[in-house]
């Protein structure tokens, strides 16, 4: 994976280059996946990152918040926060009942609408999955999953690139098998790939991968993410990253952060406590030991994320769904 180089915006995040062009994504973005969802929380979290330096703002079609981030940003512009919209990095995501080839650019322009904005950064396949056509929404039935046109989204997310309204596209949730079947039909490349990864879900395959095919990495629930069941956080409550952090005086949440850094991949944390958005990018000035990162390759590996998690319990598909799940094996 490249080296991050330094960021000559204020706010001194560093940047890795993504993408064949090399344009470049900050080091640690802002998150805007909130479940529940409370419009006015989260766009107060917006505007707190975009004033602590965030300039990377992660949003999606299913998260109902691209309409925040538009407004944040472009109120931010005009208190001189930041000085133009082109400051922002900014993505958003084609959801799984939109991921179909006549629905890809009206779902971009839908979600640039909702932005208020004439181009997004990066435009990301949010799943490997189509589900029948219907405004997004989750969890989805089991029968409503169809079997995928990749080379059609695929052909509609190169239409998006070139008419300049995603000026990079990607993908996220793909496994190395997914990207190796994507690489072999497209004309442009995903630039990046946005997967579940922090220290209780290494993924080193996908990593190593991702380097070899020129693919960046960015890892979603770098803190070990939200749960609807359950209160036991595998990264947060780890105690291996515990005892880590006490002995260099930092906080389990940098500790795991620091570690996503070192592996060349960038993050999308959430929080909606200003302190910890300033405690998320104060992980730049510091390193781990090489007995800290013996420490973390040896934390139990869970991930959170599948197939059956965006499912319906109930209901039988028509698709194989251990086909489709997006588990790194």
């Amino acid at each position: 994976m490249s080296s991050p180089r330094g960021s000559g915006r204020p706010s001194q995040i560093p940047e890795f280059p993504a993408g064949s062009a090399g344009r470049s994504l900050p080091a640690v973005g802002f998150g805007t996946a909130r479940f529940p969802f409370v419009a006015e929380d989260v766009k107060n979290a917006v505007f707190a990152a975009l004033e602590l330096g965030y300039r990377h703002l992660d949003t999606a079609s299913l998260y109902r918040s691209e309409q925040l981030v538009g407004e944040a940003v472009a109120e931010a512009a005009q208190r001189g926060i930041i000085a133009s919209r082109g400051e922002v990095f900014v993505t958003t995501k084609l959801w799984c009942t939109q991921c179909h080839r006549d629905l890809v650019l009206p779902s971009l322009k839908e979600s640039l609408q909702n932005l208020k904005m004439e181009y997004v950064d990066l435009y990301l396949v949010h799943f490997p999955i189509s589900v029948r056509p219907s405004e997004p929404h989750f969890p989805m039935k089991r029968e409503d999953v169809v079997p995928i046109d990749l080379r059609g989204v695929w052909q509609a997310m190169e239409e998006c690139h070139r008419l300049g309204l995603a000026k990079m596209i990607g993908v996220s949730n793909f496994t190395t098998k997914k990207l190796q079947e994507l690489l072999s039909i497209a004309k442009i490349p995903p630039a990046v790939n946005q997967v579940e990864l922090n220290p209780s879900w290494q993924q080193n395959r996908l990593i190593e991968f991702c380097k070899e095919k020129g693919i960046h990495l960015t890892a979603y629930s770098p803190l070990g993410g939200q749960s609807r069941t359950s209160n036991t956080n595998a990264v947060l409550h780890s105690e291996i990253l515990k005892e880590i952090a006490e002995a260099r005086g930092k906080s389990v949440a940098q500790i795991s952060l620091r570690w996503i850094y070192e592996q060349g991949v960038s993050m999308v944390p959430m929080s909606m406590k200003k302190d910890r958005l300033k405690e998320n990018i104060e992980i730049f000035d510091w390193e781990l030991t090489d007995n800290d990162r013996l420490k973390i390759s040896q934390i139990p590996q869970h991930k959170k994320v599948t197939v059956l998690s965006i499912l319906y319990p109930e209901g039988v598909s028509s698709v194989d769904l251990a086909e489709i799940d997006v588990v790194e094996m």
